[in-house]
């Protein structure tokens, strides 16, 4: 048999092929072998991960200890949730802001002390706004406490605080106090008075304009107590000891004159703390000029 020139040609092309068709196979064979091969590499010649990069200094230190600092801002964070709590137990004579409500009249008029004494029920405790003045700045005005532990008399101040003390008297006169409690009494401190609610969050109603003078705060001394919203309308305490640290954040506009002894003898309490005795009584405040 004779073979062409063509014919050898041709079968070497057939050769190469089968060849290079064997050998791509053998490779698509050997390939998932030498990935795997390849990925256990490191691993099997002793090498493992280097992990995380730490930081050197104070930056390593916080990353090491991350956990412990995690859990303190937490507990930072709970603390300072309760620091509104706790500066509310400090001593001092704030009330909170008086609340209005949907009974308020359109103005504060006072009613004729020649009526019948008012119950309980029938006495107005909101207003819708401060009282006008009505007073004589130029008189003198003395407030009668009579309590459960007794009777003391206050002089109100009206030359150096006549709003106050013309609030005061609107108050006492339409009798706002009668029937309410010393609701905080701190010792050596203030006992404080006037709040309808005695929790030391109500009101009449409003609150009133700061008034200001330069009257020291001594034993005795009657101021109206605030709140970030103002001056409260009807909370006022009496200072059982020298206070000039209250100077310039609160007003005097009276003084207690007789019976100081009865105020020292208040039953001591806060209401924001549990299990407080009872209050002394507020039975009635008497108004009389001079």
């Amino acid at each position: 048999m004779v073979f062409s020139t063509e014919d050898t040609v041709s079968d070497e092309r057939r050769d190469r092929r089968e060849r290079r068709r064997a050998q791509q196979q053998r490779r698509e064979q050997q390939r998932p072998q030498r990935r795997k091969e390849r990925r256990q590499a490191p691993t099997a010649a002793g090498f493992a991960s280097a992990g995380p990069v730490e930081f050197p200094g104070i930056m390593g230190w916080m990353q090491r200890n991350s956990r412990w600092l995690f859990l303190g801002g937490i507990v930072v964070l709970v603390l300072s949730m309760g620091a509104g709590v706790i500066a509310m137990n400090s001593p001092t004579p704030e009330a909170a802001t008086p609340t209005p409500t949907a009974t308020a009249t359109e103005t504060a008029e006072p009613t004729s002390t020649a009526e019948a004494t008012p119950t309980e029920e029938t006495i107005q405790r909101t207003y819708s706004a401060p009282p006008p003045m009505t007073i004589d700045p130029a008189k003198t005005y003395e407030a009668v406490f009579t309590t459960s532990k007794g009777s003391f008399t206050v002089t109100l101040d009206a030359a150096n605080a006549p709003s106050y003390t013309n609030n005061f008297v609107f108050l006492a006169e339409n009798q706002f106090f009668d029937g309410l409690t010393f609701h905080r009494v701190l010792e050596g401190f203030v006992a404080q008075g006037g709040d309808p609610e005695g929790n030391g969050f109500g009101g009449p109603g409003y609150v009133l304009p700061k008034e200001t003078n330069s009257l020291p705060f001594e034993e005795g001394i009657i101021s109206m107590a605030t709140s970030p919203a103002g001056v409260s309308g009807s909370q006022f305490f009496i200072t059982l000891a020298p206070q000039p640290g209250l100077e310039g954040d609160f007003t005097a506009f009276g003084r207690v004159t007789s019976g100081m002894s009865v105020v020292k003898a208040f039953t001591l309490r806060d209401p924001l703390k549990p299990d407080q005795p009872a209050p002394d009584v507020i039975q009635s405040v008497t108004i009389t000029e001079k």
